[in-house]
């Protein structure tokens, strides 16, 4: 992929479009909007393939980071917003049947992973990587700190890097 393959990329894109996908949906909502991300996340995945490191996590990880952050820096763009006081409210139900087999699976060991961290934690990763949740955002609505969220946060990821190794996720 750093060598701008094509194929790799294809590879990339017919294996992880569907699971990135679902999570950009998960914070973004409106499919017309998911599907801009989504294809906003592979331009930004070609073009910054170089700056992947192996070293600081998977490829995996790396992509969903940058699905995640897409999918939030859309929901903060001003066009969004004035689009949402314009839209009625969705009946959204979180499925993952757009999801290839494996990539359920995946998705779902991940969230077996999860769930099956301190509460704390668990509660943190949900809502920051999940739902979208900034960090202020996840001190307003759990009434806590700021600094214990990113306290929290920093320990979370601690702990879930060490559990996806041992699961080699």
């Amino acid at each position: 992929m750093k060598d701008k393959n094509v194929n790799g990329f294809n590879y990339l894109y017919d294996n992880y479009s569907a699971s990135l996908y679902g999570v950009i949906l998960r914070i973004v909502i409106f499919k017309d909007d998911a599907d801009e991300v989504l294809q906003d996340v592979f331009v930004k995945i070609w073009n910054s393939s170089a700056q992947y490191d192996v070293s600081k996590g998977t490829l995996y990880t790396w992509m969903l980071n940058i699905a995640r952050n897409s999918a939030i820096d859309k929901l903060k763009s001003k066009n969004f917003q004035n689009n949402l006081k314009n839209q009625s409210i969705p009946d959204f139900v979180s499925n993952h049947s757009s999801l290839a087999v494996n990539q359920t699976d995946h998705f779902n060991e991940i969230q077996n992973i999860v769930n099956k961290m301190k509460d704390d934690y668990k509660d943190i990763i949900i809502k920051s990587y999940f739902e979208g949740y900034t960090q202020q955002e996840i001190s307003d609505n759990m009434n806590i700190p700021l600094g214990t969220v990113k306290t929290r946060t920093r320990s979370a990821f601690v702990e879930l890097r060490k559990l996806l190794k041992e699961f080699k996720l």
